[in-house]
């Protein structure tokens, strides 16, 4: 109930109108946020970096309405691309579909994700697409399998939510090819008919699906992490659950997995005890830092996610 009823706020217009333009929630959006423009996302990168974390930079927005706002959307991804080029960071890129045009038109997506994927490429760098809910999920995954085998970008990946059904028969089809994965629990909320409501199978499926990752990158020795911070291995443990790290830890010991070709995704400003302890442990840690004026949907689904994460808000409400 606490989480679908955020969930419901994070696409309600009126709320996103109403929270939006509060001082003191754009006050506690920066928890999680790194800022309305791209020099204070870097900043954060580059804090992160000598720290010896590496970065996922995603520049906000969901849902763009028309091609104008598609294209602006695009040349604002490729202006990070080159900046992150240019300033020699740790980092590289995540987008929504949707963002792009992907609810506009499908070619008009297909277009724009080209020349993102294009300019990536020539910057050495990788690109990964955010799965979004249900509805997106076939096309998304079709554009992904468009770029990698009609135009041989290998320089993408792809996220997989675990309380969805079908993504175990996703994630073995995607590792059979050697596509690089972002497995994480899922933020949006789904009928029961389509993915797991209990926390607990959610759970398990997350660490099922952990295992088949694993094994299929111990097996084929696709490759650890890149030197510069910006291509990251096969598997990709998206998570802020202790339990869900430790058995994605003691798995990749057994299967005889090295450190570095393990690497745990975490959220900027979520949990850095954890992020801080698989660091010191010796794992590559990656921080997915959000940043943008269309702020608003990735705040309400953070407050979904954890009770902390709504008491850290109301304590800056009420301080204020």
């Amino acid at each position: 109930m606490f989480r679908s009823f955020f969930v419901y706020l994070s696409q309600a217009s009126w709320a996103r109108n109403l929270i939006s333009k509060s001082h003191i929630a754009k006050q506690a959006s920066s928890r999680f946020v790194a800022g309305e423009e791209l020099e204070q996302a870097l900043n954060v990168v580059k804090m992160l970096n000598q720290k010896g974390f590496n970065a996922t930079l995603d520049h906000l927005g969901e849902h763009t309405s028309n091609t104008e706002k598609a294209k602006r959307a695009t040349d604002d991804i490729l202006a990070i691309i080159d900046t992150i080029e240019n300033s020699g960071l740790k980092s590289n890129i995540s987008i929504k579909l949707t963002q792009i045009g992907l609810a506009i038109d499908k070619n008009l997506c297909e277009k724009n994700i080209f020349s993102i994927l294009n300019r990536a490429k020539e910057a050495g760098n990788f690109v990964r697409i955010d799965m979004e809910d249900s509805p997106w999920v076939d096309s998304t995954l079709d554009l992904y399998w468009k770029m990698r085998n009609e135009y041989n970008f290998h320089n993408v990946g792809v996220v997989i939510q675990a309380y969805l059904y079908r993504s175990e028969t996703d994630i073995r089809s995607i590792v059979s090819k050697g596509g690089k994965v972002r497995l994480c629990k899922g933020a949006y909320k789904e009928p029961a008919s389509i993915a797991f409501p209990k926390k607990k199978d959610v759970d398990e499926n997350f660490d099922k699906i952990a295992k088949i990752i694993i094994d299929a990158e111990a097996q084929n020795t696709i490759g650890e992490i890149g030197l510069d911070g910006k291509i990251p291995p096969i598997c990709a443990v998206g998570t802020h659950d202790p339990d869900r790290i430790d058995f994605a830890v003691k798995h990749a010991e057994s299967a005889g997995l090295s450190k570095k070709a393990l690497e745990f995704q975490m959220l900027y400003g979520i949990r850095r005890d954890l992020q801080d302890k698989c660091l010191t442990e010796g794992y590559p840690v990656r921080i997915y830092v959000p940043y943008g004026t269309e702020w608003y949907p990735y705040f309400t689904r953070r407050l979904a996610e954890r009770p902390a994460n709504l008491w850290f808000f109301l304590t800056n409400l009420f301080r204020n």
